[in-house]
């Protein structure tokens, strides 16, 4: 018999994950209680609960596409400040503990399996969503914290999000195009009315919208509340030059502005993180101009526009909506070529496939198709070929092989169409651990 020897420090370790394992286990099975948009049952919780969100210092995020990265500019630049930052968003790419970070980092196994162990305990609880368990488990965190600010991204629209009754002190609404109009309504006009839900008296908004059709109706709500606001085109402004971003918000500015997360379209992400933090130092925060460009310098959001060198490399984008594909396809454009471009997509039954890859065809020479994994949200790759010709995979791994294959060792695999899909392939080329992927 081998008697192998584990100190204390991992067998807690283990334990920890086990326990963690266990609480998501529990969460996950939620899921088929799907998506419940109504704010009566989450306010029940957190009136249980103590009201968590009350008094908590929040800057809240909605909108199409780059809300994500948003958030991520201000956290960071929040965190160079050294000021005590919570982050929230959704969904995950690897684990779980990825939703709900302090100061950087994500919860660890331990806090995550003890906070949904309490949720999961409490029987005066109503019947709770995955995500609405997910945010009332962010806000108790933040609370006991005691946060500076908390940064807190929308899940889905806004009016009816279970975030929405955070007390924001700035709100922030990026661009609007046109994703989940199932949900959210069939116009740009109605998704720009939903989002606009957000907006509360006396927290100054910061409006990332320049289509003045599609501004209206957050203008209109904006004006009804009393709400400033700050327009990207208008009081918001970005511009180049030699050395870096020129930033305008309002009457403040920052110049010499380097971005760490790539592409031309985080320029206009950039200007609307700097209203933000603009408004919080009109509040009384003290974030210096050395801290914003070190926070825009070092901010990252994995999976957009993420490069994992190799041969061939790896060009990771987490492009879920029409007008993402053709951010990608911009950015795409603006790289040299050496080699062969192959396009692994893939992307859940939702989605306007053809927005997804017509914006692609330039830039890519061959396609493979392979399905997320996402429970009943997936459709089978095969679809894909009634838009555009290519190969059909299995799974990522096979789709990643046959990939490289194409691509040869100075080609560009470029993995996008949905963010699952991509959270499956960042895992495999990063060898990263995993928790299952779920669409909430």
């Amino acid at each position: 018999m081998v008697t192998v020897s584990i100190d204390a420090g991992e067998a807690s370790e283990a334990s920890d994950h086990e326990a963690y394992v266990e609480q998501l286990e529990w969460l996950y099975a939620l899921q088929s209680r799907g998506m419940r948009f109504e704010l009566d049952r989450m306010r029940d919780a957190l009136r249980l609960r103590g009201e968590p969100q009350r008094g908590l210092p929040v800057v809240h995020v909605a909108g199409t596409n780059g809300k994500g990265s948003v958030c991520a500019m201000v956290e960071r630049v929040l965190r160079e400040a050294g000021l005590r930052t919570g982050l929230f968003t959704s969904p995950h790419l690897s684990r779980y503990a990825e939703r709900i970070r302090l100061d950087g980092e994500p919860l660890s196994d331990a806090r995550i399996a003890q906070g949904l162990g309490v949720l999961r305990r409490d029987s005066s609880l109503p019947c709770l969503t995955f995500f609405e368990h997910t945010a009332l488990l962010a806000l108790e965190t933040f609370r006991d914290a005691a946060l500076d600010v908390a940064v807190v991204e929308v899940g889905l629209g806004g009016r009816l999000d279970a975030t929405n009754l955070v007390e924001p002190r700035v709100t922030a609404i990026t661009n609007i195009a046109a994703d989940h109009m199932n949900v959210l309504g069939d116009t740009l006009e109605a998704i720009a009315g939903e989002k606009a839900g957000i907006l509360k008296a006396g927290a100054p908004l910061v409006l990332g919208v320049r289509e003045p059709r599609v501004a209206a109706p957050i203008l209109e709500r904006a004006a009804s509340l009393g709400v400033p606001v700050w327009r990207l085109g208008v009081e918001l402004d970005v511009r180049e030059s030699a050395r870096g971003l020129l930033l305008r918000a309002g009457d403040q500015s920052l110049s010499e502005v380097q971005l760490g997360l790539r592409g031309a379209h985080q320029h206009d992400n950039a200007v609307v993180a700097y209203g933000i933090l603009a408004r919080l130092r009109q509040q009384g925060r003290a974030i210096p101009d050395e801290a914003m460009r070190r926070g825009f310098a070092r901010a990252q959001w994995p999976g957009r526009l993420e490069s994992v060198p190799g041969q061939p490399a790896h060009l990771l984008d987490c492009a879920h909506n029409p007008d993402g594909a053709r951010t990608l396809a911009a950015h795409l454009a603006s790289l040299p070529r050496s080699g062969r471009r192959v396009l692994v997509f893939g992307a859940l039954g939702d989605k306007d496939h053809t927005g997804l890859l017509a914006p692609l065809d330039e830039e890519v020479d061959d396609r493979v198709y392979v399905s997320p994994e996402v429970r009943d949200r997936s459709v089978p790759a095969e679809t894909f070929l009634r838009i555009r010709p290519g190969l059909v995979c299995q799974d990522v791994p096979e789709a990643l092989a046959r990939a490289r294959e194409l691509a040869g060792e100075e080609g560009l695999v470029i993995v996008a169409g949905s963010i699952f899909l991509v959270a499956a392939a960042r895992a495999i080329l990063l060898h990263l651990p995993s928790d299952p992927p779920i669409a909430m």
